[in-house]
């Protein structure tokens, strides 16, 4: 039996903490930008690894998130899952459908997993996802393993909010290649053909490799393409190592003070965004009434405004 199948839950102490943090992503999921700008003061701003998943829906991301988390979970590091679904359209929360399949696949193992509805954010991310994610990593986690909703060929939001990001793609969507050059492909540093046991797998896998090898340039780098499934302990092995010599390349190549910037102004163009949405939401009936340029003006000055 592996070790990472027989880890254990967290203890009393670790118990309290999750449910305190079970609480505080409870409070951050519903604030307000007055009350997620008061966390962001209260917390310290703690470092952890953040591995984004991405990709079209039915790729099979939610079991190979799982199969992967069970695997690393067992380095003895704390370990938390960020899965984003999309909202119900009529109670606006997340429909958990990865939250159920990966309990069930992470049973009797301490990795903590948190579901987050997707909101009004359109690029398979969630409206709020940068301060859960400043909670989470303020808990004292180490790695971060984020999955975004199903996306298309252009959406490529997670790149900003992780170090290390995985495109995955089952063998169906070959047609999507020559779309994606210019979108999502280009900004992956890993890229999963899953569900290899289905035809076209490696074809899909060659055709992609070739994208990325037109695409090379001078001292570029070139993202591996892995071949996985999820019944397949090797390939999780493989897509696991491939992800620690990502983040050895990163620490050695990387802007990583650049990335922090991008990650800074992300997150403040996402608050500003939040706090436009709110002013929208309450403006005044004969503000609504009002021409484009006078309801520009009143949210402009509203934003002004001291809070």
């Amino acid at each position: 039996m592996s070790t990472a199948q027989t880890r254990v839950q967290p203890d009393e102490a670790g118990l309290a903490a999750r449910r305190r943090l079970a609480r505080d992503l409870s409070r951050l999921a519903d604030a307000s930008v007055t009350e997620a700008l008061a966390a962001l003061c209260d917390e310290p701003q703690a470092a952890a690894r953040r591995v984004g998943f991405t990709g079209p829906p039915g790729a099979g991301k939610s079991t190979l998130i799982g199969r992967l988390a069970r695997l690393r979970a067992a380095r003895g590091e704390a370990l938390a899952i960020v899965a984003i679904d999309p909202s119900s359209p009529k109670s606006s929360g997340a429909l958990l459908g990865d939250r159920v399949r990966m309990d069930a696949l992470l049973a009797g193992t301490d990795v903590y997993i948190r579901s987050l509805p997707s909101g009004r954010c359109a690029d398979g991310l969630s409206d709020n996802l940068a301060d859960v994610l400043a909670a989470i990593a303020a808990a004292g986690f180490g790695e971060i393993l984020i999955e975004t909703v199903g996306v298309g060929q252009i959406e490529a939001g997670a790149r900003s909010l992780v170090d290390t990001l995985v495109l995955m793609m089952g063998p169906q969507s070959g047609d999507q290649i020559q779309a994606m050059k210019a979108g999502v492909l280009e900004t992956a540093d890993i890229v999963v053909v899953n569900k290899a046991d289905l035809p076209g797998a490696e074809r899909m896998a060659q055709d992609i490799r070739n994208v990325l090898e037109r695409q090379r340039g001078a001292g570029r780098r070139v993202p591996p393409v892995l071949l996985t499934q999820a019944s397949e302990g090797a390939s999780i092995e493989g897509l696991s190592h491939a992800i620690d010599e990502h983040e050895a390349w990163r620490a050695a190549h990387a802007d990583l003070a650049q990335a922090a910037e991008t990650r800074r102004l992300w997150h403040a163009r996402g608050l500003l965004n939040r706090r436009v949405a709110e002013l929208l939401d309450a403006l005044p009936a004969g503000v609504r009434e009002a021409g484009v340029v006078q309801i520009y003006g009143h949210v402009a000055r509203m934003l002004s405004e001291p809070r």
